[in-house]
């Protein structure tokens, strides 16, 4: 069988886990941890980063930091992991689901302005598959309603934003606060884990709080005071030095992991209309002139799901496992009643239609020949 996925391991996990807990401290916030955030901020440039247990633990922290409070609403595509919308509903926002690009499941950005309200507080976009929303015209929006934006960069590590500066931008950085996923799904993994990044100077300090219980401890360990105490809110969003030491060793390896990840996305772009394109009617992913490419996923949209269930048992005939994606958030048992009753399209589309080719770094291609 060929899975969806298989984790990656580059060599030195188990080297430096080992490194870790010989040196007495695995409990989180040290050498790793600060080896790991260090590798962000180094490599493209976030203001400050604070690596988290999860994705959802960061999504969490953004809600915090943002004092989502009961009423507030925040819009959100409904075509997403329900954790994106889960951080703010557990602060008491109300969610406004957006839809779906016609040639992208990302968030239809001209839609966005239709759907703020004076009680809107945030916008959350999501870079589908590591292909950047339009985030000029986000930008914009956000300046023009005095609005928080949050990219949910989960799939998006090492990829990139072009704006029409000509500037080249990484995701996560173009944001209020950005959040980045290393479940063993991703690009780069540690089988659990998650970042923060910071690039609005307002959230630097309270960023470092909430991440520590809500105290100011991480101050007292820099000796910059010489007690430290609660004071404000927070929870025990730090990962363990073991955690921080896997995603060290594979961070080191992230050349060589995108660059496998790419051959392998290339290959099916270059391949799929050969090999299903007669049997199947499909499109293949659009990449927008302003983005590039991480190699996060490789995907295929079906005209009907009749299309999309046939191609799945076909594959899983020949021992390879595709898998579908999201279900419409907003048609979620817990959010239908809540939603308010507009169509999104689109996303129902990509609910019923969209299939995920199994990527990761060690694939043989022999079986799909």
């Amino acid at each position: 069988m060929t899975p969806f996925n298989k984790p990656y391991l580059s060599g030195k996990e188990l080297h430096y886990i080992k490194e870790a807990v010989s040196s007495g401290h695995i409990s989180g916030n040290g050498l790793f941890t600060k080896k790991s955030q260090a590798f962000f901020e180094n490599k493209w440039g976030f203001k400050k980063t604070l690596l988290t247990t999860s994705c959802t633990d960061a999504l969490e922290m953004c809600a915090m930091l943002l004092d989502i409070q009961p009423g507030d609403e925040v819009i959100i595509p409904s075509y997403t992991f329900v954790t994106t919308a889960l951080a703010f509903v557990r602060q008491g926002a109300s969610i406004v689901f957006a839809d779906s690009r016609a040639d992208h499941p990302g968030i239809n950005e001209d839609d966005i302005e239709g759907l703020i309200t004076p009680k809107t507080k945030a916008i959350v976009v999501v870079h589908y598959a590591g292909v950047a929303c339009d985030m000029d015209k986000v930008m914009v929006l956000a300046h023009k309603h005095q609005l928080f934006v949050v990219e949910d960069a989960a799939q998006a590590i090492d990829s990139y934003y072009t704006g029409k500066d000509g500037i080249k931008r990484p995701l996560g950085s173009i944001g209020h606060l950005g959040t980045f996923s290393f479940h063993e799904t991703k690009n780069i993994q540690c089988g659990e884990g998650g970042l923060l990044a910071i690039n609005d100077e307002r959230f630097l300090k309270r960023a470092e709080i909430i991440w520590e219980k809500g105290t100011n401890r991480a101050e007292f360990f820099r000796g910059e005071i010489n007690k430290y105490g609660w004071v404000d809110t927070g929870s025990s969003f730090l990962p363990s030095e073991l955690n921080a030491a896997f995603l060290f060793a594979q961070l080191e390896n992230l050349e060589v992991i995108q660059n496998r990840r790419k051959e392998i996305w290339q290959w099916y772009n270059t391949h799929v209309q050969t090999l299903w394109g007669s049997q199947y009617d499909f499109t293949t992913p659009y990449i927008p002139a302003y983005a590039t490419n991480n190699a996060h996923m490789f995907y295929l949209v079906f005209k009907d799901p009749e299309e999309r269930t046939r191609f799945i048992t076909d594959l899983k005939s020949k021992s390879i496992n595709p898998v579908f994606h999201y279900l419409s958030l907003h048609k979620s048992d817990y959010y239908k009643d809540k939603h308010g009753g507009r169509d999104l399209l689109n996303s129902d589309r990509y609910t019923t239609c969209l299939v995920r080719l199994p990527l990761y770094y060690e694939m043989d291609f022999r079986k799909f020949t």
